[in-house]
């Protein structure tokens, strides 16, 4: 099961809005074929497993290991029981249930219907670790929420406006390993989420320049279209959502607007609004504002922190959260720490 969990790794940022599953067949104690989830459209992980068994003969006499339960539905792809069963393999061993409701147990019904020894609950709590995303989306109906910001050393997120130059840019506060590295994370997560003051003070790009995938769909907050068609969240490159009280004068290519009343609680509307997009993960990058509007809310799962050496002696103060640090490391000169509510 371990090895599933490894394996199932590969498939971050690909798979969504379908978890990224993990699967080994194993054959008197020996692996004969694993696999994992295809990008999304493309096989599910017990399909690839057993694909890649070179004697399917075998097959009748192995177990199959699988982080999640099988699909027991036609969606882009056939029921994956219906797989396992018509290989006759005669044992499965699976990590956690499946919340989807076309399938919430189903799976493991068919499979025991037709003969399988069934055992769940094998490395449970480091499966639904690993599928924290899907599990979030479907148990809590709304994304896997990731905060992330940088502050100095003296606990600010931007300097104070004297200190910025005239044209809008990022003013960077980490190193470029920790900036490649956040790049690395927008890759493996649907959406990414900004405010209409980082806009205008860093006219960010918000894409993943620095590494290799897919860009997250830009999704910006902007009460009064203050953000015009030349910032670079607009630039149609990616699709972007912009939530505002006020009704675009123009269409801008692969720009959505949604209304949204500013008034509530913005976060809930947001994860409301993605939930409904099929959207099972977010990464929120700022500004403070933002930030906090989410941790208030109490809509949050991680928050990723860097802290630089720098220090600005005045400026736009850090988020105010509490939360159980979980892990820190040292990327470069920066240091990143790692939080939980």
């Amino acid at each position: 099961m371990q090895r599933c969990i490894e394996i199932a790794r590969n498939g971050l940022g690909s798979t969504a809005p379908n978890p990224m599953v993990g699967a080994v067949v194993v054959h008197k104690g020996k692996i004969i074929g694993e696999g994992y989830t295809s990008r999304y459209g493309g096989n599910h992980a017990e399909v690839n497993a057993i694909k890649a068994v070179s004697d399917s003969a075998l097959l009748k006499e192995s177990v199959l290991y699988v982080t999640l339960e099988p699909c027991s539905h036609y969606g882009n792809t056939p029921p994956c029981a219906d797989l396992i069963i018509s290989h006759g393999i005669p044992e499965v061993v699976i990590g956690i249930l499946d919340p989807h409701e076309k399938v919430a147990g189903k799976g493991i019904e068919r499979l025991k219907d037709a003969g399988c020894q069934v055992t769940v609950g094998v490395l449970e709590q480091e499966c639904r670790e690993h599928h924290c995303r899907f599990l979030t989306f479907h148990e809590q109906q709304r994304p896997y929420i990731i905060l992330k910001w940088a502050e100095t050393s003296d606990g600010f997120i931007a300097p104070d406006e004297n200190k910025r130059h005239t044209d809008a840019q990022p003013y960077w506060i980490t190193g470029t390993y920790a900036r490649q590295v956040v790049h690395q994370w927008r890759a493996q997560e649907q959406a990414i989420l900004v405010g209409t003051t980082t806009v205008l003070a860093d006219n960010p790009k918000l894409d993943i320049r620095h590494w290799t995938g897919k860009n997250p769909l830009r999704v910006l907050l902007d009460k009064n279209l203050k953000i015009s068609s030349d910032f670079k969240v607009l630039d149609g490159s990616t699709p972007c959502l912009v939530a505002t009280e006020k009704k675009p004068e123009e269409k801008l290519k692969n720009v959505e607007y949604v209304r949204l009343d500013f008034s509530r609680n913005l976060a809930e509307q947001l994860c409301q609004l993605l939930f409904e997009r099929s959207i099972t993960s977010l990464i929120v990058e700022g500004g403070t504002q933002t930030l906090q509007t989410f941790i208030d809310a109490d809509l949050w799962d991680e928050a990723r922190v860097f802290t630089g050496n720098s220090s600005f002696e005045k400026g736009l103060k850090a988020p105010r959260f509490t939360g159980t640090l979980c892990s820190e490391r040292t990327i470069e000169n920066d240091r990143l720490k790692l939080y939980r509510p």
